[in-house]
């Protein structure tokens, strides 16, 4: 995992003197400013802040397990759940991006980001923008940045505003489909499965253990029958049950295999396997390669 430290380290090779240490570590900056003749990649691991940029250009993002190509305006969002890198930046790319620790909006302004919508789609939180929206957004922006650079004693309490503001519109902007709409009994315990199953991960430390990894243990902790929870996840998301956890489970296992020292059957006691061939069978069924294999490539 990638530290704010270590970033603001590699970036600048200290801390920025603007930098207010005691307010989560916000900073924002231009992408063209920060820009620099080869430049070390980010590597493919989480961090532990959160990062929101707004893109001008084509590259490729990975975010998660997914490859995203992106062109022209963007706005996108990164969780410190989430392992992210991206390819080199091209000379025209343009932008802005913020960065700060989940301190930054607790005290008398709390804001739970784990919470949102935002981070709960199956659809990555990256949106291409419309004209009048990236007016919108680059406004937010520059705000920001015109602000962290002045001295208003208040400054971090109107940054805190503008950050806002960029989560609800692009929850605003979010296409129906990709979010479980509360219209019928099926999507809202759906809703109530997904928060549950999300709840679990990531996992952080060795010592975690899955308490909930079977459909009837989540139809139980709902207090319902696992047969009606089955049939109302089927009907909101085409999927089983067992189908979600199965791949929320594997798409852990990956990122633990790839991004942690962790052994293999460390991270098989963790994700609640009983031993390691039963996860060896598990993985391979879900991905076609072992997990030994998968570590390698």
């Amino acid at each position: 995992m990638e530290t704010i430290e270590q970033f603001y380290q590699h970036k600048f090779n200290k801390h920025p003197e603007n930098l207010h240490q005691t307010i989560g570590q916000f900073n924002v900056f231009r992408i063209e400013n920060r820009m620099k003749r080869n430049e070390e990649l980010p590597v493919h691991v989480r961090r532990n802040f959160f990062k929101i940029m707004l893109f001008s250009g084509e590259n490729t993002f990975k975010y998660g397990n997914q490859n995203i190509k992106v062109s022209g305006n963007t706005l996108m969002f990164f969780h410190p759940n989430i392992p992210y890198s991206y390819e080199p930046l091209s000379a025209k790319t343009k932008g802005y991006f913020c960065v700060f620790k989940s301190a930054f909006f607790q005290g008398n302004y709390r804001l739970d980001l784990d919470s949102f919508s935002l981070f709960k789609s199956s659809s990555p939180p990256i949106f291409k923008l419309s004209e009048s929206n990236f007016l919108e957004t680059k406004n937010l922006f520059s705000k920001m940045l015109e602000e962290v650079q002045g001295d208003y004693i208040y400054k971090y309490d109107l940054i805190r505003n503008y950050v806002s503001e960029l989560y609800f519109l692009a929850m605003k902007w979010t296409p129906p489909e990709n979010l479980f709409q509360y219209g019928d009994a099926s999507k809202r315990l759906t809703i109530i499965f997904s928060e549950l199953l999300e709840q679990q991960f990531p996992v952080q430390y060795k010592s975690d253990k899955l308490k909930l990894r079977l459909p009837n243990e989540y139809a139980e902790k709902m207090f319902v029958h696992v047969n009606y929870l089955n049939r109302c996840v089927k009907k909101a998301t085409g999927k089983t049950t067992r189908e979600h956890i199965y791949e929320r489970i594997c798409t852990e296992a990956k990122i633990l295999l790839k991004h942690t020292d962790w052994t293999i059957s460390e991270i098989s006691e963790t994700l609640g396997f009983d031993d390691l061939a039963h996860f060896n069978k598990f993985f391979k069924k879900q991905t076609g390669i072992n997990p030994t294999s998968f570590r390698l490539v």
